[in-house]
């Protein structure tokens, strides 16, 4: 057959057409491999037929599972009567559909040659059906294939993909996945390389939003805690290790005690000259967890250490491992002492209740029970129900939920230690079946369960169900008078009845589907489907983007379908491990995409909540505060819709962003793009006695007289106090700003101290303006103030970014500005920022040339200033311009060294920050 004579079924989406324009490039330029990458729903397999009909040459697709198989039939099909497609090894026909089960199935007889040594060739551990299909496939000369999920093969088949490209010189072969390259480990970023050479990107998740070709979407949480039984065991466990990290805190512990080792190694560090920055940089876990130790009080801060939002929470189990580890190694075991020997047994005997073991060589990760109790806790599977029933009362009949679980069924044995803990099947899709089914406000969505193996669903479903598929496939009837869920069994396949459901579900026969991910949770098609709860313990980049996309495929009967994703936590504060599953949470999140409830796009947990942290979890006490806001977000799907601006521009770039929460209401900026003053306004331009000039003294004093002044003005006055005009162009001088404010303070009541709060506030975008300015005078980003961006978050902080930059370029910005707002820490250069404190008797002194000294704080100049004096005096000018006048003061110099210590690793200003990355 000619390919040529066959159509596209359908017309090219823009970032289709261009994929297909990256790909005929690379083949034209000799490249006989590409991996390409597009979102879930943007058109993968429509864009992998086109390209291999282009190329006129027989056609081989791979995919992972049967549900995906029959969609590569059905698009094919659609490209014309004469586009025959089949699913048999024989290679019979124009397109055959496999999955990769029908090559990578190994013989475990071969695993050992004649010789008793392992076989260095994966091709000679095939079956034998497996060797015939590579043989067949090297018959075929120039073919082309299609390697669906393709990220599927780093992980499993990469070494065998490799040994068969060998044996076929002449195959084209396609990738094609919606993992970004960027979310690859580095292994696997290698071995794409090796296979393939140089990625074929599409669009983003959201640019394709954007485009308005996948549904806007919200990422949620359920945040719960394990039952009381299941907190009971956990509190138990944990006891024994509690009693551990008590007896640590006692200075007799050992000959050489546990924080006093701690002390000397890693705060003073003795006769060591490595620095804070260098251990940080050679033991990150260890440097993090002295920091955690130290937010608790339990150890002085080391000298050079910054503390960062990581270190702002108690240390976890983790910390105490990591820490315990050095204690061992390098204390107790090197001493000899018998009180040093009882004090390594202690230790031995306490770990496992954490999932550690300590071994000669150092505290390693054990196998814990802890984890799976958090993981597949009863909690889990009841907030499943309270979110369908929640999510059905929003909705009504339009809902279609997706339910992805591990496993249908547990199959392995429950350990002995959680017998009565546990249900057997804690955590299966066959487990919350039977809930949904018993629980009345979700029995009445009709759930089902779609695995590989088994379809069932409550008795008159199920019966509901057979009558649909009538015609289609040969179903045993369900037995009359039936109670209960039961399985519907017949002459039908995965590949059939994973179709028939799908078809069930979007005709609205049932509401909720539950399933596994391994069938359901990628490359599965249901248009309809506008809520997904992942009850997974995936946390893999491809794994997390194809289930999350189950949900974003527009849906034609309802144009305007918004999707919420829902991921289920389980948090215990009675056990060490018990944020387990929180960190599973913040993995998933990890580079993933997602819109904020301001209308910011941004990767990780804060997407789902500002208050949220990649670090911690928050207290366990605001878990129903957190629950109702969830809800309440997802019934309010047309304003995720209207947030997420379908059809306005973009420029689908990551931007590194910092996010700012000042402690004080008084320093709020205005959102949007800072403006540069005209001039330097004279609150800013105050400098103390020995570096004013005559012009600032004139200056500064008419702006302290008038804020003297202005009260009495107001006071005796108020119709010349009314009569003033508002506000003055290019910034308030501070004259105007204190009389029109003593004026609203004699209304208000509020006095002097407003005056006070105002003359002490910060002007946080000016901060911003000047760290851009300075870094690109110095050539290191190309944008400089015009760039800076402020925008509020809806929760009392701020995000700051540099748009319209490379993304190397917006996390130098970051970096630098996270540290001029932070605590100097062992910083080259310092910059003062003088405030006011306004009043008659400044203003008198400050006109008369006998200026008080003012009050004054230091900012560090940011490393990628502060290497080089010229760039530090360009940050000065550049300060100077937007924050203060002032000269940077050299730290290694008496005056700076006593300005350091003096400031004693305060912070200038009174936020917390943290770094996050956003989308434009």
């Amino acid at each position: 057959m000619r390919y040529a004579d066959l159509a596209v079924p359908k017309p090219l989406r823009r970032h289709q057409s261009h994929a297909l324009s990256e790909l005929e490039a690379a083949l034209a330029a000799g490249r006989r491999r590409a991996w390409v990458v597009l979102p879930p729903g943007t058109g993968k397999t429509l864009t992998g037929l086109e390209a291999a009909r282009r190329l006129d040459a027989p056609i081989v697709a791979f995919g992972p599972n049967t549900a995906i198989q029959g969609q590569w039939l059905a698009e094919w099909r659609a490209f014309g009567e004469k586009a025959r497609a089949g699913t048999s090894r024989e290679l019979d026909q124009d397109v055959t559909v496999l999955t990769y089960q029908a090559l990578a199935s190994f013989d475990p007889d071969a695993e050992i040659d004649e010789d008793g040594g392992r076989r260095p060739s994966h091709l000679d551990r095939l079956r034998p059906q497996g060797r015939e299909l590579v043989d067949r496939l090297a018959a075929l000369g120039p073919v082309t294939l299609l390697l669906d999920e393709c990220h599927h093969l780093l992980d499993t088949w990469g070494e065998l993909l490799a040994e068969v490209l060998r044996r076929l010189p002449e195959a084209t072969v396609i990738g094609l996945t919606a993992t970004p390259p960027d979310r690859l480990t580095p292994s696997q970023a290698e071995l794409v390389g090796e296979l393939f050479g140089p990625v074929v990107r599409g669009p983003s998740i959201p640019a394709v939003v954007r485009e308005g070709h996948l549904a806007p979407y919200a990422e949620l949480a359920w945040l719960t805690c394990p039952t009381a039984h299941e907190q009971a065991w956990l509190a138990a466990e944990a006891e024994r290790f509690a009693e551990l990290t008590t007896g640590l805190l006692d200075p007799g512990f050992a000959t050489v005690g546990f924080l006093q080792w701690l002390d000397t190694r890693l705060v003073h560090r003795g006769e060591d000259v490595m620095t804070w920055q260098r251990l940080e940089r050679r033991d990150p876990a260890l440097a993090a967890a002295a920091l955690r130790l130290h937010h608790a009080g339990l150890l002085p801060l080391p000298e050079g250490a910054r503390v960062r939002e990581e270190h702002r929470h108690l240390p976890t189990a983790e910390d105490w491992v990591c820490l315990l580890d050095d204690y061992v190694r390098r204390c107790l075991r090197r001493s000899g002492e018998p009180a040093d020997e009882a004090a390594v047994e202690a230790i031995r005997l306490a770990l496992p209740s954490i999932g550690y073991q300590l071994t000669a060589r150092g505290v390693r990760a054990g196998r814990t029970p802890v984890d799976r109790v958090v993981a597949r806790s009863e909690a889990k599977t009841v907030a499943v129900a309270e979110i369908l029933a929640a999510e059905h009362a929003a909705l009504g009949e339009r809902m279609r939920a997706l339910v992805l679980c591990d496993h249908e069924r547990a199959t392995a044995t429950l350990p002995a230690r959680l017998s009565g803990v546990l249900d057997e099947q804690a955590g299966s899709a066959r487990l919350v079946l039977e809930t949904l089914a018993a629980d009345p406000r979700t029995a009445r969505l009709h759930p089902m369960l779609v695995t590989g193996r088994t379809v069932a669903a409550p008795a008159a479903t199920a019966a509901a169900f057979a009558a649909f598929c009538s015609g289609t496939a040969r179903l045993d009837p369900v037995p009359p008078g039936a109670d209960g869920v039961v399985e519907l069994t017949g002459s039908w396949n995965s590949r059939a009845w994973v179709a028939l459901a799908t078809r069930f579900l979007e005709s609205g026969g049932c509401s909720v589907l539950v399933g596994t991910r391994a069938m359901l949770g990628e490359g599965w098609d249901a248009k309809g489907v506008n809520t997904v709860i992942d009850l997974t313990e995936a946390t893999t980049a491809g794994a997390v983007v194809q289930m999350r996309g189950r949900g974003l495929r527009a849906d034609p009967s309802w144009p305007e379908k918004v999707a919420n994703t829902w991921s289920v936590v389980c948090v215990s504060a009675e056990h060490p491990k018990g944020s387990a599953d929180w960190d599973r949470f913040v993995r998933k999140h990890d580079g993933y995409f997602g819109l904020t409830d301001s209308g910011t796009i941004a990767a990780g947990v804060a997407h789902v909540h500002p208050e949220l942290s990649p670090y911690a979890p928050p207290p366990v006490a605001d878990f129903d505060r957190f629950n109702v806001s969830m809800l309440e977000r997802a019934a309010d799907r047309a304003r995720v819709r209207e947030l997420w601006r379908v059809g306005s521009p973009y420029e689908d770039l990551p931007v590194h962003s910092l996010r700012v929460e000042p402690a004080r209401a008084a320093a709020r900026p205005a959102a949007g793009r800072p403006e540069p003053p005209r001039a330097v306004p004279a609150e800013r331009g105050i400098s103390p006695r020995p570096r004013l000039s005559r012009r600032p003294h004139l200056l500064a004093g008419a702006a302290g007289w008038a804020a003297g002044t202005a009260g009495w003005l107001a006071a005796a006055l108020p119709a010349l106090a009314d009569a003033l005009p508002p506000a003055l162009p290019g910034g308030l001088p501070l004259g105007a700003a204190a009389f029109l404010l003593v004026r609203r303070a004699r209304r208000t009541g509020v006095g002097q101290a407003a005056l006070r709060e105002v003359a002490e506030q910060f002007d946080l975008p000016a901060i911003a303006c000047a760290v851009a300015e300075a870094l690109h005078e110095t050539g290191q980003v190309p944008e400089g103030a015009r760039a800076v961006h402020v925008e509020p978050d809806g929760a009392g902080a701020y995000w700051i970014e540099l748009r319209g930059v490379p993304e190397p370029a917006s996390r130098r910005f970051s970096l630098a500005l996270d540290e001029v707002l932070t605590a100097p820490v062992a910083p080259r250069y310092l910059v003062p920022r003088y405030l006011v404190e306004p009043g008659p008797r400044q203003g008198r002194a400050l006109m008369a040339g006998r200026p008080e000294p003012n009050a004054v704080v230091h900012h560090a100049v940011p490393e990628a200033l502060g290497e080089r004096k010229k760039d530090a005096r360009a940050f000065a000018r550049a300060w100077n311009r937007w924050v203060s006048l002032g000269e940077p003061v050299y730290t290694r110099s008496p005056e700076g060294a006593g300005i350091l210590a003096a400031q004693a690793g305060g912070s200038p200003l009174d936020v917390a920050t943290a770094l996050r990355v956003t989308w434009r």
